[in-house]
């Protein structure tokens, strides 16, 4: 049976097909290795719009999609993808926020549902599969307001 059996390497990151072909931010969150006193549970790991896609197929012809991501590891990243998000400059004019002001609002969010663990683990000891933020994603939303820490408040769209 071991021929009918595939392994996906952990650095593949199984995604809904309609997300292989916009223009979102990718986003990895990564939590558990700050030690130490820490103001905040996560941390941005990486941010970017390239992505690299593989398509495979089971034994009865269904593809599934995978987004391919180095170093990736399930029991301490999570994977978000995110639209353009802008703000208002001092002169009232849209700018875009980068990859690194967008994951950091999205760590802000996602920052209470972060699963507390040991940064450590026997190693005759299974890792937890449990995904490193449990909270469930919204189905759908048209508008986020953000309160970011600057000395008014800003709108992200």
């Amino acid at each position: 049976m071991g021929i009918f059996r595939r392994k996906v390497p952990h650095h593949f990151v199984q995604i809904h097909p309609d997300n292989t072909t916009n223009k979102d931010w990718i986003v990895v969150l990564e939590a558990g290795t700050v030690i130490g006193p820490s103001p905040s549970k996560l941390r941005v790991a990486r941010a970017t719009q390239e992505r690299t896609i593989v398509k495979r197929h089971n034994i009865f012809l269904s593809a599934k999609h995978y987004l391919v991501v180095d170093g990736f590891d399930p029991r301490i990243h999570a994977l978000y993808f995110c639209p353009q998000l802008y703000k208002y400059d001092s002169d009232k004019k849209l700018i875009p926020l980068q990859g690194e002001e967008i994951g950091a609002l999205i760590a802000q969010s996602v920052e209470g549902a972060v699963i507390d663990r040991r940064p450590w683990y026997v190693p005759g000891e299974q890792p937890s599969r449990k995904p490193v933020v449990s909270a469930p994603a919204p189905a759908e939303f048209d508008t986020v307001v953000v309160d970011m820490s600057s000395p008014r408040n800003s709108a992200a769209r």
